[in-house]
């Protein structure tokens, strides 16, 4: 029988991407997002077997209420992959727009922590599982104009940690997944559909795509038992540091 996988925010970018590559690999897929018909579109390249849950993970009662909604086989999650996350907007502290702010805490931490304490006790029940949380090299730097995604992705490091030290009595393994640049639409979403400031992000160098990360990821959740992948940077050969990038001129 397949391992069950639960990836969140699998409705375009990294969670589409390791949706595709799971699949591939002996893996059923519990696939989540706002987006129901592009989860749909998803489920049909997909050749093994998918439960679809279109809600949004900001939403703690809708988050409950899908998952709730699981056959009861499907809860029995063997790998969450909470990957669903966002920036928005690229202002000075003085100057930042609070929806902006609340709708980054909601989704990279609550929906985060929503989802995991769902899943977690089943996994501490069967005492076995795996959690893999996608953060940022904003995680582990801050930079110019990025500090409330910043601090959403500090904290998703520092979760991380904290979830290793309480579930590893269990046998559940917990792994950070920190990308760098990657071409995807997360900076179409930061800059809120300006496609000109999107695409400038990635011009004169290669970035990251998204099944670079798939990749990765895939990695992670196929190391033998005695084996945890406990943090992953992951860059750009173009990149150095958040901000500190080789362009071809």
């Amino acid at each position: 029988m397949n391992r069950i996988a639960l990836i969140t925010g699998a409705t375009s970018g990294i969670g589409e991407a390791t949706a595709e590559v799971l699949a591939k690999n002996d893996f059923d897929l519990i696939l989540t997002g706002r987006r129901k018909d592009r989860l749909e579109e998803l489920q049909k390249k997909l050749n093994c077997e998918t439960i679809l849950l279109a809600f949004d993970i900001q939403d703690k009662e809708a988050t409950e209420a899908a998952f709730i909604s699981l056959p009861e086989k499907w809860k029995n999650i063997d790998v969450l992959i909470n990957n669903a996350g966002l920036a928005v907007g690229m202002e000075t502290i003085d100057q930042g727009n609070i929806d902006d702010w609340e709708r980054m805490i909601d989704t990279n931490i609550k929906g985060l922590l929503y989802m995991t304490r769902l899943v977690s006790p089943i996994m501490v029940e069967r005492r076995s599982g795996h959690i893999i949380n996608l953060s940022s090299i904003a995680g582990k730097e801050a930079y110019a104009m990025g500090n409330v995604y910043c601090a959403t992705k500090h904290a998703v490091e520092g979760l991380t940690r904290g979830m290793r030290i309480d579930l590893v009595k269990h046998g559940i393994k917990v792994s950070s997944v920190a990308p760098g640049a990657v071409e995807t639409e997360f900076s179409m979403v930061r800059f809120k559909g300006n496609k000109s400031k999107a695409d400038d992000v990635y011009k004169g160098f290669t970035p990251l795509f998204a099944n670079d990360i798939a990749e990765t990821v895939l990695f992670i959740v196929t190391r033998p038992a005695h084996v945890n992948i406990d943090d992953v940077l992951i860059m750009p050969t173009a990149q150095a540091l958040s901000r500190v990038i080789n362009r071809e001129e």
